[in-house]
């Protein structure tokens, strides 16, 4: 059945009520720290899972690493999927079995992927002929699966370019794969992260059922199709609940691919953005002049502390302040550092507290994905994100 608005949520922010919140706002932090709650990772969890159906759901270490949320996952029947020997090792240290670990990183250290081999890890990606050639003498009778290149993506941060080849070199990597003893399992792609409706998956879809077909036609016995990630958080725009976007998902790529024996998807921000909220302060409220239009806010972290995916202003994430009972006006938001890049929203002014002061608390929500992971290693010498699990 087709989403309808009534279907969507939106307006009322879904952690204002939490216990991260709570906690937040009993507590002081003497640097930005992010709270989790891996009850909320849990509930994700089931929810996609309940959508999903069959299909295995591999977490995307690299959105948020902490042991307690991979340890809470792996009781929970979780797989994963890994980016680097480090998450590997990670999963394996916490109780992951080998064949719950994929190697999705089209781009392997050949150490690295020896490590995965001798460690019982089967499945790795690929998307370039020299790719295929590692594993075959490092993991030699692997199975893989060819990333594709997808150029129709609807999400607010499409991944294109970087990853996956081109429709046209499919089925001569599967028959390089073939001729050097690996199996060529399938295909995977990403529709972008924060695909916020479940219909803007259509064109992509499109694109690579045609690229499977194809190479089925040609004689390759697929079974695996990976879909990846591009399951949503909320950050201020309505989003379908997660237990029904998954299952429209799942309805779409049944009605293109038919009964595929095996499918995987990789939540990374649907699984953890809504279980973490950080508690940041306000440093210093200016104008540039007496007449400026906006008011700067300048917050204790910025893009190189955690809050790197307000690159271009993609992730709008949402705040909260003891004084939101006050009038609200336009202000620019931007970091501490000595770095003129460190400005998080200028292009869209974001509306807070005229009264808002030097010292206040600030609580960002929804940020427990991709923030932690992205936090710099002292830059400016402002501390790499503090992380609490409660």
């Amino acid at each position: 059945m087709y989403a309808t608005q009534a279907d969507f949520v939106g307006g009322t922010d879904v952690l204002s009520n939490s216990r991260v919140e709570s906690y937040i706002r009993a507590n002081s932090f003497e640097r930005p720290t992010l709270v989790l709650d891996t009850d909320r990772v849990a509930d994700r969890f089931h929810a996609l899972r309940a959508g999903l159906g069959q299909a295995a759901i591999h977490y995307a270490v690299k959105a948020n690493p902490a042991r307690e949320v991979i340890e809470r996952l792996v009781g929970l029947g979780c797989h994963f999927d890994a980016a680097s020997r480090g998450e590997i090792e990670l999963c394996l240290g916490l109780g992951a079995a080998p064949h719950q670990i994929s190697f999705g990183n089209t781009v392997k250290r050949v150490a690295d992927i020896a490590f995965a081999h001798r460690a019982g890890v089967t499945l790795f990606a690929a998307d370039a002929e020299e790719e295929l050639d590692k594993i075959a003498e490092h993991a030699p009778g692997a199975e893989v699966y060819i990333r594709v290149l997808v150029t129709a993506s609807q999400a607010d941060w499409p991944l294109s370019r970087k990853f996956g080849c081109a429709p046209a070199k499919v089925a001569p990597l599967m028959a390089r794969a073939v001729a050097l003893g690996l199996r060529p399992a399938g295909l995977s792609f990403h529709v972008g992260s924060q695909t916020r409706r479940a219909d803007m998956w259509v064109p992509v879809l499109n694109e690579v059922a045609e690229i499977w077909h194809a190479a089925r036609a040609e004689g390759y016995d697929l079974d695996l199709l990976n879909i990846g990630g591009g399951f949503p958080a909320y950050y201020g725009e309505d989003v379908q609940p997660p237990a029904l976007y998954a299952a429209e998902v799942m309805r779409l790529v049944t009605e293109r691919f038919g009964a595929v024996p095996r499918v995987m998807a990789e939540p990374g921000r649907g699984m953890v953005a809504e279980a973490g909220a950080i508690a940041a302060e306000v440093m210093l409220v200016s104008q540039k002049s007496d007449d400026d239009t906006y008011r700067w806010v300048y917050l204790d972290i910025g893009k190189f502390s955690g809050l790197a995916e307000t690159m271009d202003e993609a992730i709008r994430y949402q705040f909260a302040t003891d004084r939101d009972h006050e009038a609200t006006g336009p202000c620019i938001l931007a970091g501490p550092s000595c770095d003129s890049a460190d400005v998080l929203y200028e292009k869209r002014p974001v509306q807070l507290p005229v009264g808002l002061r030097s010292g206040d608390k600030v609580i960002i929500r929804n940020c427990g994905a991709y923030t932690s992971s992205y936090s710099s290693v002292g830059f400016n010498g402002f501390p790499p994100l503090d992380v609490v699990v409660i």
